[in-house]
């Protein structure tokens, strides 16, 4: 049984993910909330880097709900064809637009509630909109944060909402949203899901993972 870890202990794991990745953020490219929907709907089973390629030219065409609704499902699918399930993003895309005009106004909701009320969002979706667009203290668990934070300790769960709720409990809540780019960062450069670089990463003295293989 893996012991519970000390409020101090993950400070200081905070604090040398900090210093590893200083400039950690999120790297979905957007310039307003409405791109950064868009992109994190399109980003579901999708590389970041690949979604930036997709949106640097949809961004272009469209800016608004409103120019989104003037494609049909099978012209906006051939733009965002090689994000992956291109045919339900578009249908989920062309919903959320629609209900963005027609039920707030226009603008991106701001509250999570609302936000998974729109189609194809869920609550990563949603506390990664939270956390990035309107500055809400949010810890958004995708398969990097499962990964990272239950082999080190930060969590203890096996499922992605209770993780969220571990991590919640274990990491001030000023840190929340800052937390979440640090362990994915992590997770993409050392902590990876097949070989992690465990000798190149400074977390060895914390993480249970370590401790359970190498020593």
């Amino acid at each position: 049984m893996k012991k519970d870890i000390d409020k101090k202990e993950v400070d200081k794991i905070l604090d040398i993910l900090e210093q590893l990745y200083p400039d950690a953020r999120a790297e979905l490219n957007h310039s307003n909330s409405f791109e950064l929907l868009i992109a994190t709907i399109l980003s579901a089973q999708c590389t970041d880097k690949r979604v930036n390629i997709v949106t640097e030219e949809l961004f272009k065409e469209c800016k608004t709900p409103e120019d989104y609704l003037k494609l049909t499902k099978e012209e906006l699918g051939e733009k965002i064809r090689t994000c992956g399930f291109y045919k339900n993003k578009s249908k989920n895309i062309l919903g959320t637009c629609k209900m963005i005009i027609e039920e707030f106004d226009g603008k991106v909701p701001d509250t999570r509630e609302d936000l998974m009320k729109l189609p194809g969002v869920g609550r990563k979706t949603a506390n990664v909109v939270l956390s990035n667009a309107f500055s809400v203290d949010a810890i958004a668990v995708d398969t990097h944060v499962f990964r990272v934070s239950n082999r080190i300790g930060l969590a203890n769960s096996k499922n992605v909402l209770d993780t969220e709720k571990d991590l919640m409990n274990n990491i001030k809540k000023e840190r929340w949203s800052k937390a979440h780019h640090l362990l994915i960062f992590h997770g993409r450069r050392i902590c990876k899901a097949r070989k992690p670089l465990c000798t190149k990463c400074p977390l060895t003295d914390y993480c249970n993972y370590y401790k359970e293989n190498f020593r």
